[in-house]
């Protein structure tokens, strides 16, 4: 599988001008931990997290140095402490996105193996990557969106059965797109081996459970549908 067979598309931005504050609450709004974060041509300049929101000095968490691994006059006696103290203080005290954001950011293209999403993921330590492509993102996996390709997953599909999937799931998500009663995301939608795996929030109305299926069993090559049933927020979650 590729990354654009489990992607998130629908990916929520922030503006690098954005406030520590306003981003706090869009976060919290939209139930997700991090977002992308993109200039006005829409090029990807850095990413931001819960993570770094966790020490602010308006809510009494700022980094205290005898907090630190090393003790604090150690720390002053070096230039990488010095250095560190003041990345410190500005995650503290930014009160812009930009001042706060990582702005090495890994990414990922669209035909990156999936496998080596996973192991950038470990090696990283982080929770989430972008997928871009001509330095825009398209994009982006989270280790949620992993999870639901291993529970979509029956064994190892051939390369023609993984194109035939892709297929599939493209020509299901075009049919789906537009439709008002069709409130499911593409990344809710995985195809393994000609099944297609839809999740699908609890409060679901039966007849749109049923529309969602005969879209699907009526594109040419679907061996079957599988319903998966979620109790959260229908939101992009990564």
């Amino acid at each position: 599988m590729r990354a654009a067979d489990v992607m998130t598309t629908n990916v929520i931005t922030v503006d690098p001008d954005m406030t520590v504050q306003a981003l706090a609450a869009l976060l919290a709004e939209r139930g997700i931990s991090g977002a992308p974060v993109v200039d006005s041509n829409d090029h990807l300049v850095g990413i931001i997290s819960e993570g770094d929101l966790l020490h602010r000095a308006e809510i009494g968490t700022a980094r205290r140095p005898r907090a630190r691994r090393r003790s604090w006059w150690l720390d002053l006696l070096s230039r990488e402490g010095e250095s560190q103290l003041a990345q410190d203080y500005i995650k503290s005290h930014g009160r812009s996105v930009k001042d706060i954001m990582t702005r090495d950011v890994a990414t990922v293209s669209e035909d990156t193996d999936l496998g080596d999403v996973a192991a950038l993921l470990e090696t990283k330590g982080i929770k989430r990557v972008p997928v871009v492509r001509d330095g825009k993102i398209v994009g982006i996996i989270s280790r949620a969106n992993i999870v639901r390709a291993v529970g979509a997953a029956k064994g190892a599909p051939s390369p023609k059965g993984e194109e035939d999937d892709r297929t599939i799931r493209e020509q299901l998500v075009a049919k789906l797109d537009g439709q008002e009663w069709a409130k499911v995301w593409p990344e809710d939608i995985i195809v393994r081996d000609g099944v297609v795996n839809l999740w699908v929030h609890s409060d679901e109305a039966q007849d749109r459970l049923r529309a969602l299926r005969v879209a699907a069993e009526g594109i040419p090559g679907v061996r079957g549908v599988d319903l998966h049933i979620i109790i959260v927020p229908m939101y992009p979650h990564y």
